[in-house]
């Protein structure tokens, strides 16, 4: 076996170079950064980027208003954020009658839930980034409308809101939408996400988001964007290459919590932070987005903190995606260009749409 020259070994540590692990106090895990990593060539897999024109109604879409959804129903001639139940949930608000037989290996149970869509805007051919504020804030309104409305259902416990934007996501639809899936359990991520925020919370009174931002602030090396109520960061925990949180600065459990200012800011950061990601590399710039929040099973939770994840797949230009694969799906989750840097790229992207320079 070779060894390890004494230079190799002498050897300062630079984050921005040397291999490492993160710890993400959110899920309790650690996931691995290799700066070293990020010059090597690739031939592998391209994505193919297309970046027509889409019209502002398209006769053949299905979300688009007056036009038959597949289901034979027809939408109406709405104006603005329109929201009806999916036509091919993956949950039924069905309740069946169920024996439970404890099992080492074979346990199951059903879920009860409901799925719906939220067309964010008539335009078919509109996304967030080039919405206004104010369109943008009528879409918080929703999902605090819906929030309550689903919430207030006796076997919700949980919802889900979330948007999959671009092909390479598997958005089948180009109709600026997004999902909610609100069901009787809470999921697995949410779940250890609560457990720790509240292992947190017993151990220091205090929100495990609110000393994390207010950290943030003061280092000032991963913040993106900042407004009165809200702040954007790439997490010093992040996975994907581009990935990043807004954290409300107060501590609000959920949507409930905000007030309509609050509401105008949240759609302002979201504007301001889809416009950086469409200008990276000047296409309208695909993702998975969703907001974590407190669930609506009717118990108190202090431990909860606001929050809403952008995981972008794209890595080095518009083309090149990152895959979860390999060490990814047997280890633990892996990086190459570090947070740091990322937020960097982010930061100094110009505010101004792209198309409309």
């Amino acid at each position: 076996m070779e060894l390890m020259n004494t230079k190799e070994m002498n050897s300062s540590f630079n984050q921005n170079k040397h291999p490492h692990r993160r710890y993400n106090p959110l899920l309790d895990e650690w996931i691995l950064v290799s700066p070293q990593r990020a010059s090597r060539p690739w031939q592998g897999q391209t994505e193919r980027v297309t970046e027509e024109k889409l019209p502002i109604h398209d006769p053949d879409c299905y979300l688009c208003s007056g036009n038959m959804r597949v289901n034979g129903e027809r939408n109406p001639d709405y104006k603005g954020v329109y929201v009806f139940d999916n036509d091919f949930g993956s949950l039924m608000k069905e309740d069946v009658e169920f024996s439970d037989e404890p099992s080492d290996f074979f346990s199951l149970k059903p879920e009860r839930g409901i799925n719906r869509v939220i067309c964010f805007s008539e335009n078919h051919g509109l996304t967030l980034p080039e919405m206004e504020v104010d369109d943008i804030k009528n879409v918080v309104d929703v999902w605090q409308e819906q929030y309550k409305e689903l919430g207030a259902e006796d076997y919700i416990n949980h919802i889900q809101i979330f948007e999959n934007k671009g092909s390479v996501m598997g958005c089948s639809n180009p109709h600026p939408h997004g999902q909610i899936w609100a069901q009787s359990s809470i999921p697995s991520s949410v779940l250890r996400t609560q457990d720790n925020l509240k292992k947190y919370f017993e151990k220091t009174g205090n929100s495990l988001l609110k000393d994390y931002v207010k950290k943030e602030l003061e280092i000032d090396e991963r913040i993106i964007l900042e407004n009165e109520d809200f702040v954007g960061v790439v997490p010093f925990w992040a996975v994907w290459p581009y990935e990043t949180m807004i954290v409300s600065k107060r501590k609000a459990e959920n949507l409930l919590r905000f007030s309509d200012n609050e509401k105008f800011s949240l759609a302002a950061i979201i504007k301001d932070l889809t416009i950086i990601y469409d200008n990276l590399f000047e296409i309208s710039f695909p993702y998975s987005a969703g907001i974590h929040q407190s669930p609506t099973d009717g118990e108190p939770h202090p431990e909860w903190h606001f929050h809403m994840h952008f995981y972008p797949p794209l890595l080095r230009n518009a083309n090149v995606k990152k895959f979860m694969v390999g060490y990814e799906m047997l280890a633990e989750p892996q990086r190459d260009i570090t947070p740091e840097q990322s937020a960097e790229i982010l930061k100094n992207s110009l505010r101004v749409h792209y198309r409309d320079k």
